[in-house]
């Protein structure tokens, strides 16, 4: 675990930025791609950054975002662009293993690649890429503009997982066992989180995480992978095995396991518009609840009520 932490590393490169009219919110930001290589594992750790104007005037909290297999960095903007309008800094990862180039060569090899990505080799490479980035971003120049008491992971789907896994889910392989805890994540926010494929006692990997946990998914939440395929049951068995002081859960009536992604497959425009709006409002009251202002959660429970079929807090 030291051996991963301390890894040397190429410089970050800016490559791309410009300023974004907020929609959301108030608050102008800026969005920085931001190209990393962590050298002790030879790996690219590409990033985008979502910066508001305010980080630069004092500290803001940082949400680290893992996106789901098959997807990148700039999926999911959707949701930097209403946290940094509301004055929340996200760093979206990219992780290479498991990235957009898994639909690239020939189509005959599909399956075997995904299944190669979803592995676990890929999935403990992907939570080392979320603490080496979140590293790299804290000793950069605008590290001291982070709040170091208010950072938080998130991930749909596969990062989900990737999240669990840096949240303090422990896993069991061959008689050894794996955890990659990062005690600077303060809460978590999993979408349409996937099973530890392999085990069927979730209780043992789940119950150690202390930190609060929201848990987003939707009646129709199936992920179809051959080998790793799982429906909402999973999302709830999740969800009542996760351990933490707080935790919440929301199912959505509709919407498919891609209705949180940019690229709307299965779901009409209205649903997707709906899932992913009420998404960001519930982010931004969990963040509000965990960090202080009490009962946020159960204004947006009264506000969004009619689109979910199960709503659920634990402490």
């Amino acid at each position: 675990m030291s051996a991963w932490l301390s890894a040397s590393v190429d410089s970050a490169a800016a490559v791309s930025s410009h300023a974004v009219s907020a929609t959301a919110g108030q608050e102008r930001f800026t969005v920085t791609d931001l190209e990393w290589t962590d050298t002790a594992r030879a790996r690219r750790v590409p990033a985008r950054l979502f910066w508001p104007d305010s980080a630069d005037r004092g500290k803001v909290p940082l949400i680290v975002f893992s996106h789901g297999i098959g997807s990148s960095r700039d999926g999911y903007s959707y949701l930097g662009r209403y946290w940094a309008s509301h004055g929340i800094a996200s760093l979206h990862l990219q992780h290479v293993g498991s990235d957009r180039a898994l639909w690239q060569g020939n189509v005959f090899s599909l399956v075997s690649r995904f299944q190669r990505a979803a592995g676990d080799q890929e999935a403990i490479a992907r939570v080392h890429d979320l603490s080496f980035a979140l590293d790299r971003l804290l000793q950069s120049g605008r590290g001291t503009h982070i709040a170091r008491d208010r950072i938080v992971a998130a991930g749909h789907s596969y990062g989900a997982n990737t999240t669990l896994l840096a949240a303090g889910a422990k896993v069991l392989r061959n008689g050894h066992l794996l955890q990659f805890r990062d005690p600077r994540l303060r809460a978590a926010i999993l979408i349409s989180a996937p099973p530890f494929y392999g085990e069927k006692d979730f209780a043992p990997i789940l119950s150690g995480i202390g930190i609060p946990t929201l848990h987003v998914t939707t009646t129709d939440d199936v992920i179809r992978i051959p080998g790793f395929g799982s429906g909402l049951e999973d999302r709830l068995k999740i969800f009542d095995a996760t351990g933490g002081p707080f935790k919440a859960l929301a199912v959505y009536k509709q919407g498919s396991h891609n209705v949180f992604t940019e690229r709307r497959y299965f779901d009409s425009l209205e649903v997707a518009t709906e899932v992913k709006t009420a998404t960001e409002g519930l982010s931004l009251a969990f963040l509000d609840q965990v960090f202080g202002q009490a009962d946020t959660l159960e204004l947006w429970e009264r506000k969004h009520r009619a689109l979910f079929s199960e709503y659920v807090e634990r402490r």
